[in-house]
């Protein structure tokens, strides 16, 4: 069975396009806002009609809200390394890991939403709030912990096999089942790739 694995070209290419992102403009996109209403039901738009709707960051094309190397503005690289630290001893993971998967959902930006409808750092879809103890997915710790719960859980279900669970994150477990195996979606492939190509860095990082 075959796993894609991060491509030693990419790394390079990764680190080099790293040292220039914070001088190149970043895509436009529309606006998303949000609210919670009483209930605890929380609404979308890119035309908000209320005023208790809040700005939520620039709404993304796919489910990974940006791909690209670069920084949300106004947030470093580092700056939800403690809030990391402390998810990976919680649950056992790897810190490279679980930054690398930050950078490929939402780019560090914790009021990221995607089309789909996916939230915050670690792109929480809001049906699965309750289900990873999440109460405010814009909160960098709660996301970050709601996100690291469930790899935890994908990494238990597929014999800690790292592309299959990330494919699992990607695509839902059930895609993963169907095919045994990465599903066959070039998002999904992108994502995977993406990722791990992320995690060959963080971990070059550290050693």
């Amino acid at each position: 069975m075959i796993r894609t694995q991060p491509k030693y070209w990419l790394t390079i290419i990764f680190s080099f396009v790293l040292g220039i992102a914070a001088f190149v403009p970043h895509n436009l996109s529309a606006a998303i806002y949000s609210y919670t209403d009483e209930n605890g039901v929380l609404y979308f738009s890119n035309a908000p009609t209320s005023s208790r709707y809040r700005y939520s960051g620039p709404e993304s094309s796919t489910h990974a809200s940006i791909y690209y190397p670069g920084y949300y503005p106004g947030t470093r690289m580092d700056s939800y390394d403690d809030i990391i630290h402390e998810a990976s001893l919680q649950h056992g993971m790897q810190f490279e890991l679980i930054k690398a998967m930050i950078h490929a959902e939402s780019n560090f930006n914790p009021n990221a939403i995607s089309r789909s409808g996916a939230i915050g750092l670690m792109q929480i879809m809001p049906k699965n709030l309750n289900a990873f103890g999440i109460s405010d997915p814009f909160d960098p710790r709660d996301n970050v912990m709601g996100g690291t719960r469930y790899l935890k859980q994908l990494m238990k279900k597929y014999n800690s096999d790292l592309s299959l669970s990330l494919a699992a994150y990607n695509a839902g477990p059930g895609a993963v089942d169907k095919y045994q195996d990465i599903p066959p979606f070039p998002e999904t492939k992108d994502y995977v790739e993406k990722v791990l190509t992320y995690y060959s860095f963080y971990r070059n990082q550290h050693q």
